[in-house]
Parts: C-alpha cells; sequence; structure tokens
C-alpha cells in the first residue's frame, strides 16, 4: 500500500504588508497545524513569520528552521538536508504543512533549494506553491514607476557578487531590478558611476516593513552599507532619476525630488 504523505506548501507572504498577502496563502495557513520559517542559526526570528502570523491559528505549532548564512557550499548542502528532515517526518505522519518564505517562493527564495533537497529525500511527497508578491513590484507599485512598458524588457539580478553581473547586463535589458544588494553595496555603486547610471538608478529599502525608505541618491551609502533589504531599480536607457521623480503620481507619498529619501504615509 502507498504511503500517504502530508502536503507540503511553499508560501510566499509578499514584501512586508501582511494585507499584500493572498486570500489563498491565508486560506490554507489557516488550515494547517504546522508551520515552518526560515530563521538564523543564532536566533528563532522571521521576518517572514511576523508578516504571516495575524493568518496563522493559535494552535497552530511554529517551527523555525535554521539556515547559516555562509558561502561554503557543504555547509549549507547539510543544513538544508537536516531542514529537509525535519519536514519529512511531520510529512510522514500525514500531516499537511507549510514552508513561508518573504516575497515569491520560487523568485530567489529559501524555499525552492528546500523543496529540491525534499524531494531527493522522497520523490512521492507533494508540494504545492503559493505565489507572493515580490518585493520589486511591491517598490515599483510604490513609486507608481512601471517596470517595462511596451516592447522594454525586464532583467532581475542578484548583488551577492557585486557589480560583475549588473556590468555583463546593461545593453541587454531597459530595465534591471538588483536584489540582494546589501553585503556589496560598495561595489555596485561603483559599477554604476562608473557605467554612468547612478542617475539612472533609485533604492528601496525595508519595502512593506517598519522603516521604509525611498533613496533618490543611492551615493548616500557610499560609505556604509543600506539596510539589510535594499533593492535597486535601474533603468539603463532613457529616462533619468529626475524624471522617475516627476512622474510619481501616487497621493500617499510624501515627495521631494530635491531630497535624498521618501517617507509615506499612512
Amino acid at each position: 500500500m502507498k504511503k500517504e504523505f502530508g502536503i507540503f506548501y511553499g508560501i510566499g507572504v509578499g514584501p512586508g504588508d501582511p494585507e499584500l498577502m493572498t486570500v489563498k496563502a491565508a486560506k490554507i495557513l489557516g488550515e494547517l497545524d504546522i508551520v515552518f520559517s526560515a530563521a538564523s542559526t543564532k536566533n528563532d526570528y522571521s521576518v517572514a513569520y511576523e508578516i504571516a502570523k495575524t493568518y496563522i491559528p493559535p494552535a497552530a505549532e511554529v517551527i523555525p528552521l535554521p539556515f547559516k548564512m555562509t558561502t561554503h557550499q557543504a555547509t549549507r548542502q547539510q543544513a538544508r538536508r537536516e531542514n529537509a528532515e525535519t519536514v519529512l517526518r511531520v510529512l510522514n505522519q500525514g500531516k499537511n504543512a507549510a514552508f513561508l518564505t518573504l516575497g515569491d517562493p520560487l523568485t530567489y527564495s529559501t524555499f525552492s533549494y528546500l523543496a529540491k533537497t525534499l524531494i531527493a529525500l522522497e520523490p512521492d511527497i507533494t508540494i504545492k506553491t503559493i505565489p507572493g508578491i515580490t518585493s520589486y513590484q511591491a517598490a515599483a507599485s510604490r513609486l507608481m514607476i512601471p517596470l517595462v512598458e511596451g516592447e522594454e524588457s525586464l532583467l532581475v539580478l542578484s548583488g551577492t557578487q557585486g557589480g560583475e553581473a549588473l556590468r555583463k547586463a546593461v545593453g541587454k535589458a531597459d530595465n534591471i531590478v538588483m536584489l540582494k544588494t546589501y553585503k556589496n553595496f560598495d561595489h555596485i555603486l561603483a559599477t554604476l558611476e562608473e557605467l554612468n547610471l547612478v542617475d539612472h538608478t533609485i533604492g528601496i529599502s525595508q519595502c512593506g516593513l517598519a522603516g521604509e525608505e525611498i533613496i533618490t541618491d543611492i551615493r548616500r551609502y557610499k560609505d556604509h552599507h543600506p539596510p539589510y533589504f535594499t533593492l535597486l531599480l535601474i533603468k539603463s536607457e532613457g529616462r533619468r532619476l529626475n524624471d522617475i521623480c516627476h512622474n510619481i503620481v501616487n497621493p500617499s507619498l510624501k515627495v521631494n525630488c530635491a531630497k535624498t529619501s521618501f517617507t509615506f504615509g499612512d
């Protein structure tokens, strides 16, 4: 007789505002007994859980899965395997469970690695993903800046390797989103200066979270790192930063384009 496993859900909780979670994500969370969230090896704090906790039943068990922040591949693979085994023990009991992830579960997410490891351990389990709004979609919405128009192209890059990926991408896309900029922001900024793209770039920190900030002059972080959750929207051709500022029409923004940051109304 074939073993009946529980279903494992990867749930995107969006960029930060709990009201941006999807109806489907909230519905599924309300039906689960077990919820997993990614956490540091130093503590159990999870941004994704803080966003989603309103929709999680009080009786549900929330289990943090520690993922070590390291570039050492063997260490990362070991953590993924250990966490996948923890999830599998729950699924083996026939219980449905979910893993919470910021933004979308299949866009630069820990979930995708966890899911691959689970399938390698037990190919017969069922995994379903619930998409979420990404940080750059939310940032574009906040600013009323189209990510792409007409026949334009959009390229999403990781900043974990600094500005090298950006240098290779310029000229190949009309619009560029660069995520994960925190660690190598100085190198990314230097590359943007080299490519004369600083005035075509706007930075967004903590989008949808407390301390949200829109940075019109990214050079203000030349000598120190921006907040951890910082992304860049880059218009590689044509429209400059001033054009972007003048096109902001969102009435909830308190905007002064001569300043280096914006604050948001309620």
